[in-house]
């Protein structure tokens, strides 16, 4: 009755079987067979255990299996276990410490895991891309950073510049199109970032490195730095460039700070000024200085005077290329515990320094180191040594227009330990003998390319006082045959031969 057809069933054709398939049914079978044949019955079909009955079946041979060249020993990358997750991030940490610093690349490399962990290692890091510590990679990479350096970061570089300017505080790279300097050019003037730029970095970094202890930074303002007074409770070294009155009432805010750099004004760089307001805020905010750095300052006999009131604990001042007013020089006695001052890069020490019955003296003070300051006011000079007078160790190097008559002032410093020459061309041998023969306490001399100063003209009196040093380097000059002919001699070696273990 129906006109329906009906339809043949489709048969599936047979493919024919090739390679894969061959090694699939042998091998891969027989693996899958011994993996069931070691589970129970039970916990293959969900039902209880059956009592177990002998088996009557013979153990098949185990085979050996056999590897081609199209195969690996590792079947699954799921069977490879990483043994290190069993240890803890401190643990793994502490091993990873042992390592030579050479590895530590080829460490970061290994996992994710491994670079967190080997971040935790680094200590120091000197920031060439600002874009890096702003996006939070630099805390998130380096969480236990203690000491960071941000000057060369602060500088943005000009595209296609083919100019690199290194100074000893900074490497600036310039624009190409600059042709000629005025006598009030400023290279970084214009290639510096905003100070809120580098403020939004200050938070960054201090939000992410809590343990900073060391900290240098290019033209930030106040409310960075109170930032990270305020996240950093452990800085205790601070390096600031081109700051102002203003931005010391940031540093006021760190009140566990022990050194302080402060850089105002470089000469062709930047310019900025720091004046005795600033001085007394950062006197009064850091009490706890113990180093103080003061380079392009200005200033005059109120902000050391303050320095020296508040500052109780300061025992070493550096000045370099200090723009102070007359009358400073007064105003070091009141530091009472200082044992060093340093004066580096200096055109003048003070002309005006006022009565002698007013500039008093420090009486802990140490060490006086004068390097590259020009030292032909007599008027200074002498003032220094007065002011100086109770020091034991003096080191003067590469200074100009000190003179015979200039160093000869140096004979009111009685207590003189140690006496350092290099690079003072005018002094001859004469006055290094009158100079010496009144200091009773020298036991230490170093005279290094010192051009008039010869080996002929040495008197038996100085001879006599060579022999009673316990170190003498003697290199006036490249002929001086002195330091040759002493060699086994036992001269400038007094007390060396004391305590020695028989």
């Amino acid at each position: 009755m129906s006109s329906l057809q009906e339809e043949a069933p489709i048969t599936p054709t047979k493919r024919k079987e090739n390679g894969v398939d061959l090694w699939l049914k042998t091998t891969v079978t027989q693996s899958l067979k011994h993996a069931v044949s070691a589970v129970p019955a039970s916990s293959l079909s969900g039902g209880t255990a059956s009592p177990r009955t002998p088996s009557t079946a013979v153990p098949s041979e185990p085979t050996t299996p056999t590897f081609t060249g199209s195969q690996t020993l590792i079947s699954n990358s799921a069977d490879i276990v990483d043994r290190t997750r069993l240890l803890n991030d401190e643990t793994l940490l502490k091993i990873l410490s042992f390592l030579p610093d050479s590895q530590r690349k080829s460490n970061r490399l290994v996992c994710k895991r491994w670079l967190n962990v080997q971040g935790r290692l680094f200590r120091y890091l000197r920031i060439l891309d600002w874009e890096f510590l702003e996006s939070g990679r630099l805390t998130s990479s380096f969480p236990d950073l203690t000491h960071v350096d941000l000057i060369n970061g602060c500088v943005v570089t000009p595209v296609g510049s083919s100019i690199c300017l290194n100074h000893r505080f900074i490497s600036v790279h310039l624009d190409s199109g600059v042709s000629a300097f005025s006598p009030s050019w400023r290279l970084c003037e214009e290639n510096l970032l905003p100070a809120e730029i580098v403020d939004r970095g200050l938070r960054v970094l201090a939000n992410g490195c809590p343990n900073l202890c060391r900290l240098a930074v290019l033209g930030a303002s106040e409310v960075g730095l109170i930032s990270v007074a305020e996240e950093c409770p452990t800085l205790q070294e601070l390096e600031l460039h081109r700051c102002n009155d203003n931005v010391l009432l940031g540093i006021a805010a760190c009140s566990n700070l022990q050194i302080l750099k402060l850089v105002g004004n470089v000469y062709g760089l930047y310019g900025s000024i720091v004046s005795d307001v600033g001085l007394t805020i950062l006197a009064q905010g850091c009490k706890r200085l113990l180093k103080l750095d003061l380079t392009g300052c200005e200033g005059s006999f109120d902000g050391i005077k303050a320095i020296g009131h508040c500052c109780q604990m300061l025992e070493e001042l550096t000045l370099c290329d200090h723009r102070m007013d007359d009358g400073w020089l007064a105003a070091l006695p009141f530091c009472e515990n200082l044992k060093t001052l340093r004066l580096l890069s200096c055109k003048r020490i003070d002309s005006v320094p006022g009565p002698d019955e007013y500039l008093g003296r420090c009486s802990a003070l140490e060490t006086l180191h004068l390097e590259r300051c020009l030292l032909r006011d007599k008027i200074g000079v002498r003032a220094l040594f007065k002011v100086c007078e109770t020091v034991r160790e003096i080191v003067v190097q590469d200074c100009w227009g000190l003179d015979d008559e200039g160093f000869s002032l140096a004979s009111t410093c009685r207590r003189v330990k140690l006496l350092y020459l290099e690079g003072c061309s005018l002094v001859t041998t004469e006055a290094l003998e009158s100079v010496l023969l009144t200091w009773n306490e020298v036991e230490h001399l170093k005279i290094e390319s010192c051009r008039k100063i010869n080996d002929s003209e040495i008197s038996p009196e100085l001879s006599n006082l060579f022999c009673d040093l316990k170190e003498l380097r003697w290199r006036p000059d490249s002929k001086s045959i002195l330091a040759a002919g002493l060699m086994g001699t036992g001269i400038g070696e007094k007390g060396q031969k004391f305590f020695r273990k028989s």
